[in-house]
Order: structure tokens, then sequence, then C-alpha cells
């Protein structure tokens, strides 16, 4: 009991001089207030707003940008994780993957047999990491739901339950669950069969700076955090007219981040907080689409405006900002065609810049539930010249969709945009599919 007094004493006297996170070694206690229509979080007493990103690198960055949390889809290599998140005062949302029906193994939710071996991996992942003092909560499934309605009952039935024994087992922190954007019947099957779901994880991506709007219309019972939120998806953007999506570039994705966030987030009375979708890098649909990082390290524009937004203050030092990136002339080629580009790009401090150009082919194997995809090959023979003001370069002999990729790096980060084009003659080489061969890579699941 001396002990217990101590540990609560000293905690009481981190958060009186400022220290965030809980006492090494003694798990937070956090809890959901409401006033009136208002919810929040309290973390050991504390109001806590979430202010976090998905994603497991660069942990320390993170931290300097000023957020506060991270959040996980899985348990896979939490341990880890968890201390070094509590290392950077950071508190994490630890994702309980729920299985989507009809995935591998043939997944189904009216399966007694499967659902209780899922319900014997909350138990184990719950028991394992309450006590770790870095743990904010548990959220238990991503759109497990699926993509059409999200109403099958015997689904939510068993999100209610997982999340009834996940609170059984850890009275201390509370449990969300996480769905595809505000469609269908999702809000009302939460209301409706989840009593023990404490917390509406949204992921939305182009409709995220109207989720408040939206969410508050459709009468939910309880509070919501925006789990996903960052550039319009390849979904939800024009195509060419071969049906290759046009990926905003670098600074107007950075324009969609904040958007979201002084639409859907910043003193909204539901809303608990937000993570910012990707703290690293990874390959779905391009190389490019959701990283807020490069595969080299380098951040780009986003973390710049969620670093103001986090902390109130901007960056010290910001990427540099594409202007304009544009093909002048067609992008439908015969190979060995030429196709220049043109780029304008400034840089806020008037540092030099530096700019790689890069051609890759078209993602055709593209997977579902953000499964990253395989690594595509460059093309460094199809640039003929390239510099700051934009490139030259011979559209490749292979027939098929491509990607000219602009890089421009200062020394604080980088920002990116691509322009795609069609190589199309009925004597080119392709693939059997009519598409580039491409190596093949093992992907593996978000």
């Amino acid at each position: 009991m001396k002990m217990l007094r101590s540990l609560k004493l000293t905690a009481a006297l981190l958060a009186l001089i400022g220290v965030a996170g809980p006492t090494p070694g003694w798990a937070a206690k956090v809890e959901l207030v409401r006033a009136g229509d208002a919810w929040s979080l309290h973390r050991d007493g504390q109001p806590f707003f979430v202010k976090g990103a998905g994603g497991t690198s660069r942990l320390d960055l993170l931290a300097a940008a000023g957020a506060n949390s991270v959040r996980t889809w899985g348990v896979d290599n939490v341990a880890p994780l968890l201390d070094e998140a509590h290392r950077h005062g950071l508190a994490v949302t630890v994702g309980i993957w729920l299985r989507h029906e009809g995935d591998e193994g043939n997944f189904s939710y009216d399966d007694p047999r499967m659902v209780q071996a899922q319900l014997d991996l909350v138990r184990e992942a719950v028991l394992r990491y309450k006590d770790h003092p870095a743990v904010l909560m548990w959220g238990i499934g991503n759109e497990m739901e699926g993509y059409a309605d999200g109403d099958k009952p015997v689904i939510w039935k068993h999100v209610n339950e997982a999340a009834k024994l996940a609170k059984s087992l850890d009275p201390d922190h509370p449990v969300m669950t996480v769905i595809v954007e505000l469609g269908g019947k999702r809000v009302q099957s939460v209301n409706e069969f989840c009593p023990d779901v404490d917390i509406v994880g949204i992921n939305s991506y182009a409709g995220a700076a109207s989720i408040a709007t939206r969410y508050a219309a459709l009468k939910p019972a309880k509070p919501y955090i925006i789990t996903e939120f960052g550039p319009p998806g390849f979904w939800e953007v024009g195509k060419t007219s071969w049906d290759a999506p046009l990926e905003p570039t670098s600074p107007e994705k950075a324009d969609s981040y904040r958007r979201a966030y002084l639409g859907s987030i910043r003193q909204k009375p539901m809303c608990l907080g937000s993570y910012a979708f990707l703290w690293g890098n990874k390959q779905e649909r391009t190389a490019t689409w959701f990283g807020m990082f490069l595969p080299d390290g380098n951040k780009v524009n986003a973390v710049d405006t969620m670093t103001e937004l986090w902390s109130g203050q901007p960056p010290q030092a910001a990427c540099p900002v594409i202007k304009e990136l544009k093909a002048e002339g067609p992008t439908q080629l015969s190979p060995g065609a030429t196709l220049k580009i043109r780029l304008s790009a400034t840089d806020p401090a008037n540092r030099p810049l530096r700019v790689r150009w890069i051609v890759q082919p078209e993602q055709t194997k593209t997977l579902t539930a953000g499964r990253e995809e395989q690594v595509l090959p460059e093309l460094p023979d199809a640039i003929l010249r390239g510099d700051a003001q934009g490139c030259e370069l011979a559209a490749p002999k292979a027939a098929g969709g491509y990607r000219v990729f602009a890089y421009v790096y200062n020394d604080a980060g980088a920002s990116v945009g691509n322009v795609p084009f069609l190589v199309t003659l009925a004597t080119a080489q392709a693939g059997a599919d009519g598409q580039p061969d491409l190596p093949q890579v093992a992907s593996r699941p978000n």
C-alpha cells in the first residue's frame, strides 16, 4: 500500500511540473469524460487530446513534431514499440486485428470456432500488454465490417464481445473499433450492437474535413477519433483515359491534412483526436501516395503541416514546395517517343534545390485493405535529361502505363509529384496481360 501511494504521488508531482506520461512501470488509467455534448479523454486525471499518427518508425521525430500518440493495426512486434514510445513520451493505441470475411483461410464470422479463436487472441493480447505504461486504449479491429453497407449483425456482435472481453480484463483503458468512413449502416450498427465499444474510430480521406458534420447527423452514441486521414485515396481522385489515378503533389496532400484537421478534429465536441496516415512510407498504388516520408527517409510536406498543427509552431526547416508539374504535349506515346515535363518548385528559405527524375511502370497487381504491394522497378534509361526546370524522357519499349516522378530535395526534406503516361502500339513488347512483366515481391498486410 505504501508503494502504491508513493507511485501515485510521484505521478501527481510529475503532472504538476509538466512532465508528460505515466510513471515508468505504472500503467496509466485512461477514462472517457462527458460534459453535455462534449467528450474528452483523461489520462491519469489529465485531459489528453490525441495528436497522433499511424506507423511504427521515427518515433523520435514524431514526438519532436508535437505529437503525443501512435497507432498500430495489430500486435506483431508491439512490445519493443511500446517501450520506444514510452521513452519518447508517446501513448499507444494498441490495435488488435480482427479478420475480414473471406480473407486468407476463408474466415467467416458465422463459424463459432473461428470467432472463438479470434477472441482467444484478443484475450492474449490484452493480458500481455495491459500493464505497460504506454498503452492508451485498445483498437479492436480495422474495417472488419467490409466495404459494402457494413451492417452484418454477427460481425458487430463479435466486435462487442471482443470489446467486452478487453474491458473485463483491463478496466483502465477504453476500447475503440475502427470503421470505413461513414457510409452504409456502420454507425447505426455500432449504436445498436456494440454497447461495450467506447469510441468509434473512422478512417477517412477525401471526406475527412466533413466528418464532424456528417457524424453528428447520424445521431451517434459515442465520441470519435479519426484513425486515418491524409490525401484523397486513389479511389477518390480523377483518372486518365486509361484509368490511371491522378496522384496529388506533396504540397496538395499537405493541404488535405490541414483541411481535415481544422474541419473535423480541432475543437470539435465529439472528437477525441486523430491519427495521421502514414508516419512512414509504403508502396500502395505508388511509392509516394500515403507516406509522410520517402523510402530514403526524407520527410515530405505533410510532416511540416502536421508539425504546425500539433505544436502550434511551424517547423524550423521546411520542405521545398512543388508549384507545378505538367506534361508538355500528349501523354499517350509510342515506344521511343519523347515527352517533356515542366517543373516549377520553390524553397521557403531560398536554399538550393536538387531534383531526381524517375520513371516507373504503373502498379497493375494492386491489393485491397491497405496491404503493401510489390515494389516497382525504376527505368533509368528512360530519362534523357532532367534538371530543376523539368525533364525529357523516352517512352519505354513495353506497352502499358508508366509514371514519371519528380523528387525535389533541399536539406530539410522533399516534395514529390508524378505525371502518368501510356505507351501504346500493337507491336510493342508486352507481357501476356498487356502490361510490363514485373518481378514478383511478396506483399504484407498493412
